[in-house]
């Protein structure tokens, strides 16, 4: 694809420099509506279980296209869950839902998707190297979702500045990123809801409840 993949676009990762956060929030929206045909668009679903920023592949206009289905899983339109050996735990550590590895959180399904694109959007607004580097704030270097409840507001302004629009942007995609990534699948939004979120005004969104011990929250990307 000419402009690569979005991990070369990612603040503090990539080689390309930064895009704007309009761009960056399209590449979300883009992503999360490939996804939606992916598990409800098809004859039969699909679930990519590797969703990442290497995955996306942006052309010439910066339209993501996801790539990479060598992890998939195919199943028809009557299953609801996919059977995954634990053996063979398909995904990018960081990205990987909690239930893909330990069956006590819940059955694999098209959630697990919606876990990694919630990390993506995470690593997308720079909200985890923003955490790893505030000596600070008193947040754990693991368990970063805290972090982002206590202070949302703080972590928005230190991001954007005094771009308002900016900052009403990253707000939507952190909030929407809270709702991926809970630990339990059935708490999270399918694909369509995170479309319907995306589209909607950052002040029609809620937080979703917080976890209630840190054995509930997710590990922080390396």
């Amino acid at each position: 694809m000419p402009n690569g993949s979005l991990e070369r676009y990612i603040p503090g990762h990539g080689e390309e420099g930064t895009l704007s956060w309009e761009k960056l929030f399209d590449i979300a929206v883009g992503t999360a509506r490939g996804l939606e045909y992916l598990h409800r668009g098809c004859n039969a679903h699909i679930v990519h279980f590797d969703i990442k920023p290497h995955n996306i592949l942006l052309d010439l206009d910066f339209r993501p296209k996801i790539s990479d289905f060598g992890l998939a899983k195919l199943c028809t339109q009557k299953e609801s869950t996919i059977q995954v050996s634990i053996a063979g735990v398909r995904g990018t550590i960081g990205y990987i839902a909690p239930e893909v590895v330990s069956r006590h959180v819940g059955a694999v399904t098209s959630k697990s998707d919606v876990h990694s694109y919630g990390m993506m959007i995470f690593v997308m607004v720079g909200a985890t190297s923003s955490i790893n580097d505030d000596s600070d704030s008193g947040a754990s270097s693991k368990y970063f979702p805290q972090f982002l409840y206590e202070d949302l507001d703080r972590f928005c302004a230190t991001t954007c500045g005094v771009d308002v629009e900016a900052t009403e942007l990253v707000r939507k995609m952190v909030i929407i990123g809270l709702w991926c990534i809970q630990r339990k699948p059935s708490d999270r939004p399918s694909m369509s809801r995170v479309v319907e979120m995306l589209e909607k005004r950052t002040e029609e969104l809620q937080l979703p409840p917080q976890a209630s011990s840190r054995q509930e929250l997710p590990m922080l990307l390396s």
